[in-house]
């Protein structure tokens, strides 16, 4: 039964790009209810892969991990075929300035949020009944600059200058991209919604760190920005 499952679960995530590490699985199999349906236990284990670090938990092929000298500036323009599964490390609105994203944090500390030009103030119990829409409605469209990590630990920096559905200053750090025929100008790759796809997941401990100093990063930013400006 193990060797037949850990054959139906290699099948499943390789037809999703995903190459799990030996160990990881036989640690997956070893504590999964076996009794389950395949699909559900599937699931749970897509669901379970996603919430790892990639750099621990996944061994993909040279095909799947970006090139070594991917970060090379002094190439204008170069293409990667993939598939390659990375990881988000920081994501940053470059579309509105340090300052109004710090006002933005600070107005939902208040409990605030905007509809149109309205000021709106959601209390805890309407945030319960679901009074979360406004707050959803005003995510940023960016245009975004991320910190990727493929599964080989080499980290690179990625533009989303379409607003690629799945990607806003709200979603978890961790969340998990596939992306293929990658575009790269000068060592930054150029995300494009056709060839990129959010799969989910995060790192519970690394998004819990980023968001508590978000604000206090903004802040600090913020601040050596107009000091540099000044000077």
């Amino acid at each position: 039964m193990s060797s037949n499952l850990l054959a139906e679960l290699n099948k499943y995530f390789h037809g999703r790009h995903l190459h799990p590490s030996p160990a990881w699985l036989q640690s997956f199999i070893s504590g999964a209810r076996t009794n389950m349906p395949l699909p559900a236990l599937q699931k749970t284990a897509l669901f379970r892969l996603l919430a790892t670090d990639i750099t621990t938990s996944m061994i993909p092929p040279s095909t799947s991990l970006l090139p070594d000298n991917i970060l090379n500036g002094t190439l204008p323009s170069r293409s990667v075929t993939g598939p390659i599964v990375c990881q988000v490390f920081d994501i940053e609105d470059i579309g509105h300035s340090r300052w109004s994203q710090v006002e933005t944090i600070e107005a939902k500390e208040r409990g605030e949020t905007t509809k149109g030009r309205e000021i709106i103030r959601v209390t805890s119990e309407e945030e319960g009944n679901g009074a979360t829409a406004h707050t959803s409605a005003a995510e940023s469209k960016g245009p975004f600059k991320l910190l990727l990590q493929d599964a080989k630990g080499l980290k690179i920096y990625a533009y989303d200058l379409h607003g690629i559905e799945g990607l806003n200053n709200n979603m978890a750090i961790g969340i998990k991209l596939t992306l293929k025929s990658l575009e790269v100008r000068r060592g930054v790759i150029m995300l494009d919604p056709a060839h990129t796809q959010v799969l989910g997941g995060k790192i519970e401990a690394l998004d819990k760190a980023w968001k508590d100093g978000k604000k206090e990063r903004f802040l600090a930013a913020a601040r050596e920005g107009r000091v540099d400006g000044d000077a």
